[in-house]
């Protein structure tokens, strides 16, 4: 059965692999300040691998759950450290939320926005407010949701500040999670890597929306 939710998610990968590469410098010296300056290596290493699995699937035959189903194996199998497991189990319960549909529209992406930050909650049993990823994903979703109900003509601007925003406070806190937490307090004034990996991933994903994107005609 034709799937061109799957082929959108395709370019999205896409686009956020070449992202990733070209800010890969960039995340690593967010990374430097506070860790141990990987982050932009890791994110680069892993979706790169995304987008070449996805490149060898055929997106006509598979739905948008197996798309997340194949990335989360992909970007496993590439990073092993933290930041692997934790994308993984985002891009699974993203799998299971989309189970049974072909499409990938506003609603699938809300939904999907909101699985992947469910999912790495669960899996690094993280919270807003602890200068991780989850401060940029959380927020996102709960942006994503209420732009659906109230003003889904501006579903991505809305998606785009909330995340934006996000990313930016993480900038007034204090580490307590990962290799940062090791800095305590002199975390402050460093806005966290893995929340401007998250902020590209959603850019990405708008962009693909905006765009047009392979599918606009069956949107």
């Amino acid at each position: 059965m034709p799937t061109p939710g799957s082929r959108r998610l395709v370019e999205i990968f896409e686009r956020t692999a070449a992202v990733m590469e070209a800010k890969r410098d960039h995340l690593s010296d967010l990374d430097g300040a506070i860790a141990d300056a990987d982050h932009g290596m890791t994110m680069s290493l892993g979706f790169r691998a995304v987008a070449a699995t996805l490149a060898r699937t055929d997106a006509q035959r598979v739905t948008p759950s197996e798309i997340f189903r194949i990335a989360a194996g992909a970007f496993l199998d590439a990073v092993g450290a933290s930041t692997g497991p934790l994308y993984a189990s985002g891009f699974l319960r993203a799998a299971q939320r989309l189970e049974g549909t072909t499409r990938f529209d506003e609603a699938a992406a809300a939904a999907t926005i909101e699985a992947i930050a469910s999912g790495i909650a669960e899996r690094g049993k993280g919270s807003r407010g602890e200068k991780t990823m989850l401060d940029v994903w959380l927020p996102a979703a709960e942006a994503a949701q209420q732009a659906l109900r109230e003003t889904p003509g501006r579903f991505w601007p809305c998606v785009q500040v909330a995340a934006a925003e996000g990313a930016e406070a993480t900038r007034t806190m204090i580490a307590v999670r990962g290799r940062a937490a090791r800095v305590g307090d002199r975390s402050i004034g460093h806005i966290d890597p893995g929340a401007v990996s998250a902020l590209l991933i959603l850019e990405a994903m708008a962009s693909a929306f905006e765009d047009g994107g392979p599918d606009a005609e069956h949107q």
